[in-house]
């Protein structure tokens, strides 16, 4: 009898990711959202369910603490770049309880690797989940509460015997505002939860998405819905709001929403702008959105509304490389962005990429000086990475060359080389660019004078001390840390 669920993200430390000299300026702790929607559905039907996060947990207190709650399902998440933690995981656990549990992986790498993960990961997993999560593992919760087999469950492939079982997908959920809310009581300590430094104004932090999907077509990012047939679901604006003061009510200051297009709709982010700014709430926000979805009127809005920063996915400051990665955006649509938003007094983080198809080192030098010249108060320089799922991961021979470690998948790994450019030139641009970006006088003048709190000063503290090691360190970004 199935009643008792335990979901896990598996172990990782910054270090997986960053290096270990400005990790501290860049690292962020999210709120896990989709296992948390996931949790919050099961929980409506009754199950208990228990959150074990290995972003602040070593593998041996998941293990210990799954093993005293004694579940009968267990629910693994796993990226590219921690699938072997998660399958280090599903093996202590299957040592542990034998076949008394059923183990189930989800995430964007099981999604993309579809039954290439059961193939894999030995016997470690029974199932593994194909899409949105929600509905799925409540299905696979009631029919093994029943005694039945999962025959016909969409969204689910899974182990019978000695074969492997492909299901139907499972459709996309058309009534988001049909989910609880996320099961956020399930986090502990809501202040572990941070965004990177200086990317936050108030604590508590809560993560917010209003909406699902994407009709942008670059080609680096990861979608369920790789050919984009869905579109945009988006959750109604009362139902958005109702959520708001439900988190307000929990305690958090800030919210920041995560939305891949959040002003997809012009008309419904101005409504949603007009409704937070009408009900009063006491909280800040933050957003991202894209740069030919805004203009002066709605980045205002933003702001009379208690919004305080934006994120502009900038990407590259050469329209060619624009046009390859099929981002759908001029380089003069970035300049608007950027300038409507300073003029309407949000701060304005843009992220860039190194290592886009064809992309040469002088084409990389030229980002850097837009970057400069846009002027942002937050820039980040990523290395371009092909996520499982993605149409680069998909053609990556026609552009480059892939690693083969799958810890390499982040964006600060360079697990991808364009035949163009080489992976030490790569990292010597993200050099380059941190350098130059936050060493500028003009810079770090400005940054001086809006300290107003000691949170401004750890911020600060925190951002000398990367910059110190940025200096000091011609290859920091080279090495395998």
């Amino acid at each position: 009898m199935v009643s008792r669920c335990v979901l896990v993200i598996p172990p990782w430390v910054p270090e997986d990711i960053f290096s270990s000299k400005v990790g501290g300026s860049q690292v962020n702790y999210w709120q896990p959202l989709g296992t948390l929607y996931v949790a919050a559905v099961l929980q409506r039907e009754g199950r208990e369910v228990r959150l074990f996060n290995g972003a602040f947990m070593t593998n041996e207190e998941i293990l210990r603490e799954t093993e005293k709650f004694d579940p009968d399902f267990i629910g693994i998440y796993s990226t590219t770049f921690g699938w072997k933690r998660a399958t280090k995981t599903a093996d202590g656990l299957r040592t542990i309880f034998g076949k008394n549990v059923f183990i189930c992986v989800g995430g964007p790498y099981p999604i993309a690797m579809q039954e290439r993960c059961l193939e894999d990961a030995g016997e470690g997993f029974d199932a593994v989940v194909t899409g949105e999560g929600e509905f799925t593992c409540l299905e696979m919760v009631e029919r093994l509460h029943s005694g039945n087999g999962l025959e016909g469950v969409q969204g689910v492939i899974y182990r019978e015997g000695g074969r492997i079982i492909k299901n139907s997908p499972r459709p996309f959920i058309t009534n988001l505002d049909s989910l609880p809310f996320p099961a956020r009581e399930l986090l502990g300590d809501p202040d572990l939860y941070l965004p990177s430094p200086g990317t936050y104004k108030r604590r508590p932090v809560a993560v917010v998405i209003t909406s699902r999907g994407c009709n942008g077509r670059c080609i680096f990012c990861f979608q369920i819905d790789k050919e984009r047939k869905s579109g945009i679901r988006y959750r109604s604006v009362e139902n958005v709001m109702e959520e708001i003061e439900h988190c307000v009510r929990q305690g958090y200051k800030e919210i920041r929403f995560i939305d891949d297009t959040f002003a997809g709709d012009y008309d419904r982010a101005m409504q949603l702008a007009q409704e937070i700014k009408a009900s009063k709430l006491n909280f800040t926000w933050f957003v991202s959105a894209c740069v030919d979805q805004v203009d002066k009127s709605l980045l205002t809005a933003f702001k009379n509304a208690g919004c305080w920063a934006i994120l502009f996915g900038a990407e590259s400051g050469v329209q060619k490389n624009l046009n390859t990665v099929k981002k759908g955006i001029k380089l003069e649509q970035t300049w608007s962005a950027v300038k409507w938003a300073k003029e309407a007094g949000l701060k304005v983080s843009t992220p860039f990429m190194f290592g886009i198809p064809g992309e040469t080192f002088e084409e990389g030098l030229q980002t850097i000086e837009f970057a400069l010249t846009l002027d942002p108060d937050i820039a980040n320089f990523h290395a371009v990475a092909p996520f499982p799922g993605t149409h680069l991961y998909d053609d990556v021979e026609r552009y480059g060359t892939m690693s083969d470690e799958l810890t390499d998948f982040s964006y600060e790994g360079a697990a991808f080389v364009p035949y163009t450019m080489t992976r030490d030139e790569i990292s010597k641009l993200r050099q380059i660019a941190f350098r130059r970006f936050y060493s500028r006088p003009s810079f770090i003048l400005k940054k001086l004078a809006q300290l107003r709190s000691l949170n401004d000063l750890k911020v600060a503290a925190t951002g000398v001390r990367s910059l110190f090691w940025l200096w000091a360190n011609n290859d920091l970004f080279t090495k395998r840390w």
